[in-house]
């Protein structure tokens, strides 16, 4: 084994990630230097680069994960094996006799590392799709769906059958590939299975039609939906363990043509919500966003499409006033993701738990902030505004495709301009921007009408990304925001109670220094964010 002896060799145990009480990552680093350097053994933070390795060595993954312990590489007859415990070189060197190596090097790493390398080692997905195929095409289809019993991790489950197999491969490859959707749409004769990432669709499975009934089965015993019905939608959830990872999907199904289409959105519980400044929010309107969420009463909107982001946006300036001495309740449809210490009602229509109704049970638990997750009717926005003016801050969505929109939008929706006027404080429109892929980023000089078109100097250079497999391809990776901020002033609430269009409130808010989503965009191209072709994408230009 390539190891050096240490008579200060320290005394330790193998813990596999198990045993032991849970410490920091900094202290988890700190121990593994200090033993590295003692036993001249080298030290990684990041293992994935080095991970070169393709089959799993015909050893259960539990093996890997209860020892902490991974091999990384093949070369030269030498085994290179990461560990969290020096004290399972043992382990190491029994790993390299099995892969045929004459001896192990050793690689001290933090256990989340190694447990990464673990998933990406043991990943379904990688599992070769004309094989599957064939499999399936050679097993009986017949009694592969079956009840879940409990919650287990997808990339420990071993099952025979080849349809439970490809349903957990299409879930563990659209969490790998940071997919927020996944759809699932029946043809004439085939089946094609989509990932939408980054807010664009790619298809990733085109399957035989045989397999669409066996699949949707599947899934719906998984969500806890009735098989037998395939004439009317059904909506459902379920939660899924991929990688020691929780994820809770929303399951839709309708009817079509050719079969029934499903569509799951992905929810990760363990990611961690954005802050306002990580979302793209940045200088003088992050300042403005600031000092109205922490308002004591009014009406903050925020606008955009379906997927720009808006609740994402909304979780951000929660998680930024929430406190102890705060009293937070919410209404949403659906919850998606769990805020500490904030109560969070759920929508159901079936009895009657609508925004509105919901909304007036809110007002009588005395609520600090209150979080509508959408205005749909004149009923709901009535009742948010008569909460600001008794004293609430209401945090709420719009569909509308510009901040001043909001605005029009309410009025026709029946209310009072003067009564938007008194309680409104602000209108945030949002968009989401892929961001440039940094492994493939380059710049490159466009044509100088094009760029005179948008008003950038004619000799500007701007990125792109090339394309690379850790984007798919694309020259993308990765979201961020872009934003137009409105705020209320007495020039904007005179236009509005005079009865004047989104037009001319827009001119006048832009006259007054505000930043517009175009703008904004091009903000971001000049800095290499993003792409002069997203920006002109999403703001329709």
């Amino acid at each position: 084994m390539n190891r050096q002896k240490s008579k200060e060799e320290p005394q330790v145990e193998g813990n596999g990630g198990n045993g032991g009480s849970p410490e920091s990552a900094m202290a988890e680093e700190e121990r593994l230097a200090r033993w590295a350097e003692q036993l001249g053994i080298p030290f990684k933070k990041r293992i994935l680069e080095d991970f070169k390795l393709e089959e799993p060595m015909d050893i259960p993954i539990q093996y890997f994960k209860r020892l902490g312990i991974i091999p990384l590489s093949k070369s030269g007859g030498i085994l290179t094996v990461a560990l969290n415990d020096p004290g399972l070189y043992q382990a190491a060197d029994d790993l390299a006799q099995h892969a045929g190596c004459e001896s192990a090097a050793l690689v001290l790493s933090p256990l989340k590392e190694i447990h990464a390398a673990i998933n990406l080692l043991f990943d379904q997905s990688s599992e070769d799709a004309e094989k599957m195929v064939q499999d399936l095409e050679a097993s009986d289809l017949e009694g592969t769906v079956r009840e879940l019993d409990e919650l287990e991790d997808l990339l420990d489950v071993s099952h025979d059958a080849p349809i439970i197999r490809l349903v957990n491969t299409i879930l563990t490859q659209a969490l790998r590939r940071d997919a927020s959707d996944i759809h699932i749409g029946p043809f004439e004769k085939e089946v094609k299975v989509r990932f939408r990432i980054d807010g664009i669709l790619y298809e990733v499975f085109v399957l035989p039609k045989k397999f669409h009934a066996h699949i949707v089965s599947r899934l719906k015993i998984m969500a806890g939906l009735d098989i037998a019905e395939k004439r009317v939608p059904q909506d459902g959830r379920m939660k899924i363990k991929v990688a020691n990872k929780t994820v809770d999907v929303r399951v839709s199904v309708i009817p079509m043509a050719f079969g029934e289409r499903i569509v799951l959105r992905l929810l990760d519980k363990g990611v961690s919500l954005l802050g306002l400044d990580d979302m793209g929010l940045t200088g003088e309107r992050l300042a403005l966003f600031g000092k109205m969420i922490v308002s004591n009463s009014g009406i903050l909107l925020v606008t955009g499409p379906t997927g720009s982001g808006k609740s994402t946006t909304l979780y951000a300036a929660l998680g930024q006033v929430n406190s102890m001495e705060k009293n937070i309740l919410t209404i949403e449809d659906p919850i998606e993701y769990e805020l500490k210490d904030v109560g969070q009602i759920q929508v159901n229509p079936k009895t009657g738990l609508t925004f509105a109704r919901g909304l007036r049970s809110i007002l009588r638990h005395d609520p600090d902030i209150i979080m509508v997750g959408e205005i749909r009717d004149l009923e709901t926005v009535e009742i948010a505004i008569q909460a600001s003016l008794t004293g609430h801050l209401v945090f709420s969505t719009l569909h509308t495709n510009d901040a001043a929109g909001a605005l029009t939008r309410l009025v026709d929706m029946g209310v009072e301009p003067f009564l938007i006027a008194s309680s409104l404080l602000g209108v945030v429109a949002q968009r989401l921007v892929r961001r440039i892929c940094p492994d493939c980023k380059e710049p490159y000089r466009p044509d100088s009408a094009v760029l005179k078109e948008v008003g950038l100097e004619e000799d500007h250079m701007l990125w792109k990304g090339k394309g690379c497999p850790s984007c798919m391809e694309s020259g993308y990776r990765g979201r961020t925001g872009i934003f137009e901020l409105l705020v209320m002033d007495n020039e904007v609430r005179r236009l509005l109670t005079s009865g004047s269009d989104s037009v001319a409130i827009k001119e006048a808010a832009v006259g007054k220094g505000m930043t517009t989503l175009f703008e904004d965009g091009l903000r971001k191209v000049r800095e290499g964010i993003t792409t002069l072709s997203e920006v002109m994408r999403v703001t329709q230009k």
